[in-house]
């Protein structure tokens, strides 16, 4: 898959491309089976599959002072699509310039003049343009007059949870409940950062971590879970460990920012400035202050175990 982060810079031979629009945020299983449907149309038409979204998501632009809510960063949206057959990510850079174009602009200057799509599939909630002006009903118009067809795709739900979003999903990661999101993501969302050096106290109690920080990213529920830990190489997983970890402030130890500390099992190396994606499969438990340093590692031996237990039932 090629990444664009500019319309005008696509080449020809992506052109024509039938384009799923919107945010994708944790691309999740509704947004999955969107592009799934706006796939079937590029293989029919043996055209190009291709997907629109923006970065920083626009919600970021609006409201910088927000807390970070993102459960994709850029890097993650990326492989996650790339792993649904798309051609091309059309990363577009949301500024002043983008927020102040009209929907009529929109269309004619990226969608057509750029882009010359041969079709375009987004939600029945999909707006776009200046303070939201355009709807589906204008995209549909507008493509009938331009000559490219616009499929809305029909809001995906589960049983239980009504429709499928990544509010829901933000707000079961942040309940504890990874396993609950991962269902509805359709895959197990992940923490991903670089590996940063430490205080190297975990190495000294006979548990080494790697210390993450999250960056742009959602804060989940403070606690330990049991995870999985890919190690990447240019986005590219080149070994995989279960695994341990705690995110949150370490009330015994106490940071200032949250942090993640993951402890890998059965790995000996050196995994600073190491990429790491940390997989949230099950909260184990929540944060907690100890009496002192045997019982912080005691449990940490206990919650290592534990971990151990879950994942070889789920492996």
């Amino acid at each position: 898959m090629r990444i664009f982060r500019h319309f005008d810079d696509v080449p020809a031979a992506l052109k024509g491309a039938v384009v799923a629009i919107g945010n994708f945020d944790g691309v999740h299983r509704g947004h999955r089976a969107l592009i799934a449907e706006a796939k079937v149309q590029a293989e029919a038409r043996r055209s190009p599959l291709a997907v629109l979204s923006f970065e920083p998501h626009p919600q970021e632009y609006f409201h910088p002072e927000a807390e970070s809510f993102r459960l994709t960063p850029l890097r993650a949206k990326a492989r996650l699509l790339a792993e649904l057959g798309v051609d091309a990510l059309l990363a577009l850079p949301f500024d002043a310039d983008m927020a102040r174009r009209t929907p009529q602009e929109f269309v004619g200057q990226i969608l057509m003049d750029a882009l010359r799509i041969s079709g375009a599939v987004v939600g029945h909630d999909f707006e776009f343009g200046n303070r939201r002006a355009g709807n589906l009903a204008v995209l549909s118009y507008m493509g009938e007059m331009e000559g490219f067809s616009v499929t809305a795709f029909d809001t995906v739900t589960s049983a239980g949870d009504g429709k499928i979003s990544s509010s829901l999903i933000r707000q079961l990661l942040q309940q504890a409940r990874p396993d609950e999101a991962a269902r509805l993501l359709g895959h197990t969302w992940a923490v991903e950062a670089r590996v940063e050096h430490g205080d190297a106290r975990g190495r000294t109690m006979g548990f080494p971590t790697a210390n993450m920080h999250l960056g742009h990213c959602l804060a989940p529920a403070f606690g330990v879970y049991a995870v999985r830990v890919n190690i990447l190489d240019n986005d590219k997983v080149v070994a995989r460990h279960d695994g341990v970890a705690n995110f949150g402030i370490r009330p015994m130890y106490r940071t200032s920012v949250p942090l993640m500390e993951t402890h890998l099992f059965d790995f000996n190396g050196d995994l600073y400035g190491k990429y790491l994606s940390v997989e949230l499969v099950r909260y184990i438990r929540p944060e907690a202050k100890f009496a002192g340093l045997e019982a912080l590692i005691a449990q940490i031996a206990l919650d290592a175990a534990k971990a151990r237990e879950i994942l070889a039932a789920i492996a």
